[in-house]
């Protein structure tokens, strides 16, 4: 699929672009991967990383902000990953409108130049905090994940998708709260701060997130937007799984959190459809000429009411299967 192919991924130094890159470069033989973003340090460590694969990385610096830039880099290019965003909900709620700068005007920037440059895939990553948002991150990824679709419908008569791929936690991503445990637990601390013992949130590896955007890469016809099939894990099970001796100090929920997390609304499951190993929400409106709807009629639809939650869910991560990936991913000692 990518053998001979040129890839550009936004915000590529960061975590998922740094697996991203490992994957494909395993596994394919990419003509080029160029990393855009606008870090030169981190950008510099990336290439150390892959010191022996420089003859297929390229390293750009921009910012998504910038049109004109991304015309450039988006040259001859033929899939784009778009992960570049502010993330951190506490400072966009500080920083709003430089949070929809990125978020919401980079990813129009990026589409309108994707559109112009004759690039032929366009994959842009999400969050469950799109769902309902009821911070201002997951209010910017909401209207990214509707512009990005909505690109569909503008495109003219240009052979180039659009899709988006939506999950929640990643596995000791930046932002995670397992870094932060398992530094307590370096350091001989016993007591652990949880938010609410109610606290769930569903579960995903880099690995996984990457097979997703490969998935959606290959089958993407337009307009979709993939959801992973994951377990979900309860936080105080995650404390244990790190420290089975902890006990718990309850700080409260932070500003703009949610106690569960939702991935597919019961509003949204109107037109999803069950893949097998993912979910596909299907766009409520008609975009170009693709009968989406006749593509996916195979596929099953969810039962009326359906929402995916990470507190409904049927799949759960045992504290003993916690400490199993730890180990296996991140070679946490435990």
């Amino acid at each position: 699929m990518l053998d001979g192919k040129v890839v550009l991924v936004t915000g590529g130094t960061g975590s998922f672009g740094q697996k991203f890159v490992e994957i494909v470069l395993k596994r394919f033989r990419p003509r080029k991967i160029i990393i855009y973003s606008r870090d030169e340090f981190k950008q510099l460590e990336m290439q150390k990383r892959f010191a022996e694969h420089l003859e297929v990385l390229r390293f750009f610096i921009g910012d998504i902000r910038d049109k004109s830039r991304l015309c450039r880099a988006l040259e001859g290019v033929d899939f784009v990953i778009h992960t570049a965003a502010l993330k951190q909900v506490p400072a966009a709620e500080y920083n709003p409108f430089e949070a929809v700068r990125t978020n919401i005007i980079g990813t129009q920037n990026l589409i309108d130049a994707a559109i112009d440059r004759g690039v032929k895939k366009v994959v842009a990553l999400s969050t469950d905090k799109a769902v309902n948002p009821i911070n201002l991150y997951g209010a910017t990824k909401l209207a990214m994940e509707k512009i990005v679709i909505a690109a569909e419908n503008y495109s003219g008569g240009r052979d180039i998708t659009f899709s988006v791929v939506r999950y929640g936690n990643v596995l000791g991503s930046r932002g995670s709260v397992v870094p932060y445990f398992l530094e307590l637990k370096a350091r001989g601390e016993k007591e652990f701060p949880i938010t609410d013992e109610r606290m769930t949130r569903f579960w995903i590896t880099l690995e996984e997130a990457v097979e997703l955007v490969l998935f959606a890469l290959e089958n993407a016809l337009g307009g979709e937007v993939f959801v992973p099939k994951l377990p979900s894990m309860r936080i105080t099970d995650l404390a244990r799984a790190i420290e089975p001796e902890c006990r718990f100090r309850i700080i409260g929920i932070r500003p703009g959190e949610k106690l569960h997390e939702t991935l597919i609304s019961e509003d949204e499951a109107r037109t999803v459809r069950d893949l097998g190993r993912y979910y596909v929400i299907l766009p409520q409106f008609v975009f170009r000429k693709k009968d989406l709807e006749k593509h996916y009629a195979g596929y099953p639809a969810v039962p009326e009411g359906f929402s995916y939650r990470s507190d409904r869910n049927t799949w759960w991560l045992t504290v003993e299967d916690l400490r199993q990936i730890l180990k296996e991913k991140l070679g946490a000692r435990l």
